[in-house]
């Protein structure tokens, strides 16, 4: 019976696969609430959001042109950020979403601040498209 030897240590990332990490683009885009203050939300598109912790996002339906339609304000509800991740996938596929711009992770009570804001501006009324 013939012994072999495995390195359990950390493998090396191919130098072809970290290039092409490196060139992935960080897009972000800022949404001006009825406040009058900014907003900067991180770009993900539909299918490769990442789970989310509690969070702000906007639903959004970009064309070919690139301009963006918001179809839902939103809060990550849950704890468990795939959870989150669940209910943001199925509320976007639901209002045919193809991007998820997603608002930084901040204390409950300013999230629920920023998604009224937005709403009020985007929307004219806070009640639209709430969850």
């Amino acid at each position: 019976m013939a012994a072999r030897v495995v390195s359990l240590g950390r493998q090396r990332v191919a130098p072809a696969v970290s290039r092409r990490l490196e060139r992935v683009p960080v897009r972000w885009h800022v949404w001006q609430g009825a406040s009058g203050r900014d907003y900067a939300h991180r770009v993900y598109s539909l299918i490769e959001c990442p789970p989310l912790c509690k969070a702000a996002y906007v639903l959004v339906r970009r064309d070919a042109q690139g301009r963006c339609r918001v179809l839902r304000i939103g809060l990550g509800q849950s704890d468990a950020p795939t959870l989150n991740l669940a209910a943001v996938r199925q509320k976007g596929a639901q209002a045919g979403a193809n991007e998820v711009h997603v608002y930084p992770a901040a204390p409950e009570a300013e999230l629920r601040l920023v998604a009224c804001d937005l709403r009020a501006r985007l929307f004219g009324s806070l009640a639209s498209a709430a969850d």
